[in-house]
């Protein structure tokens, strides 16, 4: 796949050092914690080779965390989810630099899951049923799916708040919730899902049998790779060069992939979320 480059340069190019002596990376927490450590760890040990610069790693408990991180100053760049983006930028003048591409494309979706044991078969059958969501800044495992549901006149039984797609996955694999929302990747051209029940395969080989899919949102733009208000632009130019660079090398396929299934990266601008701030405000 053809990765689009950054093509702008830097304002001051001489200026490269950056105004503190680690730069606090912040990641979500969109799988396992031990997976976001050992996979970021390596993120961030290329951009140290590429840019010069020192990091410190971070995971957020959720995605408000990340925001409030970037609100006190403690972040100053953020792999975060477009939702807390869009906060982020409101409140605290972050800017989007990149966007995540997920298997050719720059868009995404929320999906509806049901455990099939249940016998939901459209959104009226979710009436006085247990929902588990991912967070509450989640756009594709909260926002998106909660307002098909509210539009169709549902009222759930219960509502819980797992804080990872794969757990909302496992709850109702495991029939703990009756439904849940997460996000969707269309499948291979084989058919092999990519969905966020594969990352339960190989625990539970029979997820896709167990775990159907009752409907789909409409598009999201993928998540952005965000950087504080006040860092200098040569700086983020260079972060944002190198993580590029990073999703060209076999390791940097592999780490993205696992960690939030992106295999590029492509240059954006806060424009680019116009579409889903004004789905926000509806």
């Amino acid at each position: 796949m053809s990765i689009p480059v950054i093509t702008e340069t830097p304002k001051n190019p001489e200026v490269d050092k950056p105004s503190k002596d680690v730069l606090d990376f912040y990641f979500t927490p969109s799988v396992d914690e031990k997976v976001v450590h050992e996979n970021g760890q390596k993120i961030i040990d290329f951009l140290t080779g590429e840019t010069g610069y020192n990091f410190q790693l971070h995971v957020t408990k959720n995605y408000d965390d990340m925001i409030a991180a970037f609100g006190t100053g403690s972040a100053d760049i953020g792999i975060m989810n477009s939702l807390s983006y869009i906060k982020a930028r409101e409140d605290f003048g972050v800017t989007a630099k990149l966007r995540a591409i997920r298997y050719g494309k720059s868009t995404y979706f929320g999906q509806i899951v049901t455990n099939a044991s249940r016998g939901i078969k459209s959104l009226k059958d979710l009436e006085g049923k247990t929902i588990a969501y991912t967070d509450r800044s989640s756009t594709s495992g909260y926002l998106f799916p909660q307002r098909i549901i509210k539009n169709a006149g549902v009222k759930p039984g219960k509502i819980v708040f797992a804080g990872k797609h794969d757990t909302v996955v496992k709850m109702v694999y495991e029939g703990i919730a009756d439904a849940g929302a997460t996000f969707y990747s269309e499948p291979t051209s084989t058919g092999t899902i990519r969905d966020a029940r594969a990352r339960l395969i190989d625990k539970y080989p029979d997820v896709e049998e167990k775990v159907k899919i009752l409907t789909i949102t409409n598009p999201i733009p993928n998540d952005p790779v965000v950087f504080a208000k006040d860092l200098p632009t040569e700086m983020s130019y260079k972060i944002s060069l190198g993580l590029i660079k990073y999703l060209l090398t076999e390791e940097g396929k592999k780490t993205m992939m696992e960690l939030y299934s992106t295999d590029g990266f492509m240059r954006c601008s806060d424009a680019d979320y116009d579409e889903l701030r004004q789905a926000v405000l509806e």
